[in-house]
């Protein structure tokens, strides 16, 4: 199958196109970029060089991937990259931006979808399944596991993690880590509880489900979890909180006074 270029676009001459890729006026793709089969690249999107791009991703008008980071420092001329998966929604006005280490790459997985304005800054990294609602902007060196969801105009501090399966509630300021499975809101962000509606859609249900209900209250009571069965859902835990955080944990909500 051939690729639908626009004439009003403009592709550089090695910027690497596979099959069924469609790119609308105004767009620009530049040297360098690899682009997937079967992307689409709506109009007055951009896809910078150093930009390596999977199958079946979709760039709404005026998206740009693979911009310069923001960072006073950053040498344009460093080879890094920005690592996007499959299957991805980027809506208008998305930004991410490459690395700023030679050889280095922001990555993004698979599934995701980023709303208007959203950002992923240089040198984070984005798990699958993912949702990012309006402006939701993340600083440099962020992770974010897999099938987090990011309510609107939630900002997160550099070298922050959100673990996977958490939801972080609307207009939250978030300025340590985000503890897998859970609910985070609140000024200042305080952890409430699982992330209830979030782990029934993806099955974690019965006893795996009422593992995480008990660590959660063991780790609001600042107590051991050793006990409880090692469910795959808790080992990802244990080996999450085992992990080196930069920032610390975000505490719990006092259920005393709510």
């Amino acid at each position: 199958m051939s690729n639908f270029i626009h004439p009003l676009a403009y592709v550089a001459p090695d910027a690497r196109l596979a099959a069924d890729v469609s790119v609308g006026p105004f767009a620009v793709i530049e040297d360098g970029a690899i682009i997937g089969a079967k992307c689409q690249i709506g109009a007055h999107a951009i896809v910078h060089g150093r930009v390596k791009m999977g199958e079946g991703n979709i760039l709404h008008p005026h998206a740009v991937l693979g911009g310069l980071p923001q960072d006073l420092g950053f040498d344009p001329q460093t080879e890094s990259w920005l690592e996007v998966g499959d299957n991805n929604a980027f809506r208008e006005g998305f930004t991410a931006h490459r690395a700023t280490k030679a050889g280095g790459a922001t990555k993004i997985g698979s599934g995701c979808y980023f709303m208007n304005n959203s950002h992923v800054a240089h040198d984070c990294s984005v798990g699958d399944k993912t949702i990012f609602a309006n402006n939701v902007a993340i600083g440099g060196h962020v992770e974010v596991g897999n099938n987090v969801f990011m309510g609107g105009a939630v900002v997160v501090h550099q070298f922050c993690r959100i673990g996977s399966y958490a939801i972080v509630q609307g207009t939250t300021g978030i300025n340590m880590d985000v503890i897998p499975f859970m609910l985070i809101g609140g000024r200042p962000a305080k952890h409430y509880r699982l992330n209830i509606v979030g782990l029934r859609r993806a099955g974690i249900v019965g006893e795996n489900y009422k593992v995480l209900s008990n660590a959660f209250r063991l780790l609001r009571n600042k107590k051991s979890l050793d006990e409880l069965q090692k469910t795959a859902e808790l080992q990802y835990l244990l080996g999450w909180l085992a992990a080196e955080s930069k920032r610390g944990l975000h505490g719990f909500i006092d259920v005393a006074n709510h």
